[in-house]
């Protein structure tokens, strides 16, 4: 079960459509694995897959260096500052937490698809 998780995570990740939000999904929900324990195992599974993905993406010129440092920079503020706030958050809070932050991203995808099918059939309707 672990090698499936890991590929599937992996493809996603690859595609940058969020692996790590797959990966924790499958751990805690899957698995059974605690939601402190699966968040904690997506940051490990993080770090090779971005490596790589980031390779890729460099040898494609599809990277814009300034824009993603100051992105990163940020972002490993904004890390700190959600690592110590997960600490002290119960774990029913967090899954519930992480549970909406899902269908937020689940609903935005809904709304762009429809956004984007009614443009297209307006434009073959000229």
């Amino acid at each position: 079960m672990e090698i499936f998780i890991g590929l599937i995570s992996g493809v996603v990740s690859g595609t940058g459509m969020g692996g790590g939000t797959i990966l924790i999904f499958l751990l805690s929900y899957v698995m059974q694995i605690e939601q402190h324990v699966a968040q904690a195992a997506n940051l490990v599974f993080f770090i090779p897959t971005s490596i790589v993905a980031i390779i890729v993406n460099l040898k494609n010129k599809n990277i814009d260096l300034k824009l993603g440092m100051i992105i990163s920079i940020f972002g490993i503020l904004g890390a700190i500052i959600g690592a110590n706030i997960s600490i002290h958050i119960d774990v029913l809070i967090l899954k519930r937490s992480f549970g909406i932050f899902l269908a937020i991203i689940a609903i935005h995808e809904i709304y762009s698809i429809v956004k984007q099918y009614k443009k297209s059939k307006n434009e073959n309707n000229k």
